[in-house]
């Protein structure tokens, strides 16, 4: 396995790892030396083999030019990880440490299986997909080819089997429920902004609010929904998102492509906040898929506003069972855009194209 570098990497390459190892195959995993992998992946209790890789855009004109030596030299390292543990596959969930994962299953006759988990693909999984005996998609036409397959992106197990909506049962008149996600490090844009909008709403079209704010960010949106009068939930990261999920009518999120799946696979409407800086703003193109189909929102963070954003959720809070309504519709239509079994379709490639090199 190898993945590495942000957790919209990691953690579909370890939901996959982890359904593989149910089928009874062997992982290991090659990252980068320094990266998060370093502390989340043993913790999974997979072995971690580094490579020395670094991300290659945005390095200006001195980490182009370097660029070709660090990943002739990073794939060096990763063919004796290769050539000592003798893979049946290679398996590249994107990110910069799967270019040499990929030219090491090159160099050594190994099959090379890539997953793309953004509606715009990454640059090493656009130079690598030639070179792979299968190419998995989460988007549609984000890589196109005959060895493409749409698989949806891998989630964790709790969500993919959540339970039941019980939590959701009729509420009649009650407050809609509001989950607002940044990501596992928060948005600022979202911990600022979000709580001033609640306070310019009247209290009776209030939604109630259970807000993921970022470790790094928690004493400041306290402070923040302290100085608007707003009541709200609010934690550094949630650990139980199937629960969270299921609590919710709505959620306000970033649109990274793990965000956007986990919304769709629990079949909520959102309003996604794209990270305008995001590479090729893939972020913005991954909130679109679900927005052409009538299954979400988008709101760019350069037009976001107070008096904006209070005005969006007024839409649906002020008569939260009319809105409740209107998103349950929203959300079923995001249920039907990606496939509900993304991990076993991609575990089930990976035992095809094991099972051919046996």
């Amino acid at each position: 396995m190898v993945a590495g570098g942000t957790g919209g990497h990691l953690f579909p390459a370890l939901a996959l790892a982890d359904h593989l190892k149910q089928r009874e195959v062997e992982v290991e995993w090659l990252g980068a030396c320094g990266g998060m992998e370093e502390q989340l992946v043993p913790r999974y209790g997979y072995r971690l083999h580094t490579v020395s890789i670094r991300a290659l855009r945005g390095k200006g004109v001195k980490g182009w030019l370097l660029a070709p030596w660090r990943v002739v030299r990073a794939a060096w390292q990763a063919v004796r990880v290769v050539r000592h543990f003798r893979p049946d596959l290679v398996v590249g969930m994107g990110g910069f440490v799967t270019a040499p994962g990929g030219l090491a299953a090159r160099l050594t006759a190994t099959p090379l299986l890539l997953h793309e988990q953004n509606a715009i693909a990454g640059l090493t999984n656009r130079l690598l997909a030639p070179l792979a005996q299968r190419m998995m998609v989460a988007f549609p036409g984000s890589i196109r080819g005959k060895r493409v397959e749409v698989s949806g992106n891998p989630l964790r197990a709790s969500l993919v089997t959540s339970q039941p909506d019980d939590e959701r049962a009729p509420r009649l008149g009650e407050a809609l429920r509001v989950l607002v996600l940044g990501g596992s490090l928060g948005a600022a844009a979202l911990n600022r902004t979000l709580p001033e909008a609640l306070g310019f709403l009247t209290p009776q079209a209030r939604p109630t609010v259970w807000h993921q704010s970022g470790t790094s960010k928690y004493e400041q949106s306290l402070a923040a929904y302290a100085s608007a009068g707003v009541e709200a939930r609010v934690e550094p990261f949630i650990e139980d998102m199937a629960a969270a999920y299921r609590w919710a009518d709505w959620v306000i999120c970033r649109a990274g492509a793990l965000t956007v799946s986990e919304v769709a696979q629990a079949g909520r409407a959102a309003l996604f906040i794209p990270y305008p800086y995001a590479v090729d703003n893939h972020q913005l193109a991954n909130a679109r898929y679900l927005v052409e189909a009538e299954a979400a929102e988008v709101m760019v963070e350069a037009d976001l506003s107070v008096e904006g954003l209070a005005a969006h959720i007024a839409r649906y809070s002020t008569d939260p069972d009319q809105g409740r309504r209107r998103l349950e519709a929203m959300g079923a239509r995001a249920a039907r855009r990606f496939p509900s079994d993304a991990t076993e379709r991609v575990a089930s490639a990976c035992l095809a194209l094991m099972e051919r090199r046996r």
